[in-house]
């Protein structure tokens, strides 16, 4: 990292002198004030890059009037789809020049919410992002503080405030019909949590897929988000000889069933082709490589922050608009090495 001298890292008056400016200008230039000459700023600018000069998030932000902090709440953040959407937040929060503050909930309800809800404001964050993963979220989204900048990581199009997701329709739709195409007669699927509105758009792109290509659903195999609840899944259905294709809730179901149908003696994907969810970093090195659907956390994140900013900058001139966010995000079939055609 560059210094300014005497081996100590570069403050703002060192970007001053260099810049040839005061420090109020240096603020001002970081605080993106309209009243900056272009030919200031680009001096100022370059003397940041010059000095790798980090400023402090917060203290930035109160010298202007904001913390430039942005709150997230979040919920199982030790489960991948959660902790890699708050990821793709933080990550687009710091290109937006905005630190983060994460408080986590045991569960997303009204109590939960509220009280992650009053800790950031304690904070003096300049809006919230609330990762909302389950059924019981929207009836806490509707009693957010007045006037707090929010959004919404969720499914759910019937939240009172703007809401990002990936289309697990669309990505349940993109497994099944990926198997039915190999020539599997029907799909079986390992669901998640009752409660996650995720699980349930799965199950309901599970079934839609199925139905248009006339077949019945076989019965839903009850899971949950872990390895083991996969395992035991695997053991039921090793048990079964009319299952030829599984699609698993997410990647650590399909991980565990490969261990389950391995033990039972079932060849993955001879006997039975598997298909996750998330395309959590792991899935391309287990054996054999999994097939999965890639959601792409890090545009979650992005749109988060995109539609976050205009609802914080309260200092905007009246009438300026901004482009509306596309809400759902589309995902991605990842063809590996678990599924092919059905045995003979």
């Amino acid at each position: 990292m560059a210094v300014a001298g005497n081996g100590r890292a570069a403050v703002m008056t060192d970007v001053a002198r260099l810049a040839g400016v005061s420090s109020q200008t240096v603020s001002r230039v970081l605080n993106e004030h309209p009243r900056v000459s272009p030919v200031t700023r680009d001096r100022v600018l370059a003397a940041v890059r010059q000095l790798n000069y980090h400023p402090n998030a917060l203290a930035r932000g109160l010298a202007g009037g904001r913390s430039r902090v942005v709150g997230v709440i979040s919920f199982n953040a030790d489960l991948y789809g959660p902790a890699a959407t708050l990821l793709g937040i933080e990550r687009a929060a710091h290109a937006a020049g905005y630190g983060l503050s994460v408080a986590t909930v045991e569960r997303v309800d009204h109590h939960g919410v509220l009280s992650a809800c009053g800790r950031l404001a304690d904070q003096s964050v300049d809006g919230v992002i609330v990762i909302t993963p389950q059924t019981t979220a929207t009836a806490a989204l509707h009693r957010l503080p007045r006037g707090m900048a929010a959004v919404a990581v969720s499914p759910d199009p019937s939240t009172p405030i703007p809401a990002i997701s990936v289309d697990q329709v669309a990505g349940a739709r993109l497994a099944v019909t990926h198997l039915l195409e190999l020539g599997h007669r029907t799909v079986w699927h390992v669901t998640g949590t009752d409660d996650s509105l995720d699980a349930q758009g799965r199950v309901e792109g599970w079934r839609a897929t199925l139905d248009q290509a006339g077949i019945t659903s076989p019965p839903l195999i009850r899971g949950g988000w872990s390895a083991r609840s996969g395992y035991r899944a695997g053991l039921q259905l090793a048990e079964r000889k009319d299952v030829t294709a599984v699609f698993a809730g997410n990647d650590q179901l399909a991980l565990g069933m490969l261990r389950a149908f391995a033990e039972r003696g079932v060849r993955v994907p001879e006997d039975v082709s598997v298909v996750g969810f998330d395309d959590i970093p792991e899935a391309e090195y287990l054996v054999p490589p999994l097939t999965t659907i890639r959601q792409d956390f890090g545009e979650v994140g992005r749109r988060c922050m995109a539609a976050l900013l205009p609802r914080m900058r309260a200092d905007l001139p009246a009438g300026t608009t901004h482009p509306a966010q596309e809400p759902t995000i589309q995902p991605t079939l990842i063809v590996r090495r678990t599924s092919t055609t059905p045995p003979r």
